[in-house]
């Protein structure tokens, strides 16, 4: 990364080109929270922020149930044959 590109990361702005050329880069920057602004022509267009949505948890009950229907349906037996042969 160049220095300039760190230099306006930190800052928290970016021209329009770099933030095309380094987006995995400024994904990681936002994922750790640095909310970037990205400029064309000098002016600030677009803001990226993180977005904190909580997660949602498993239905452990629910997902068992469904993996018992299928282990004991004619579709799931031939899904497993599949795999197993797949293994050889």
């Amino acid at each position: 990364m160049t220095r300039l590109l760190v230099r306006k990361m930190h800052m928290g702005h970016i021209n329009l080109a770099e933030a095309k050329a380094h987006l995995s880069d400024l994904v990681a920057r936002v994922e750790a929270g640095e909310a970037i602004q990205i400029s064309r022509r000098g002016r600030p267009v677009v803001q990226i922020t993180r977005i904190d949505q909580p997660r949602k948890p498993i239905d452990v009950a629910g997902l068992r149930a469904v993996i018992d229907t299928m282990s004991r349906s004619p579709a799931g037996s031939v899904v497993r044959a599949m795999r197993d042969e797949a293994r050889y």
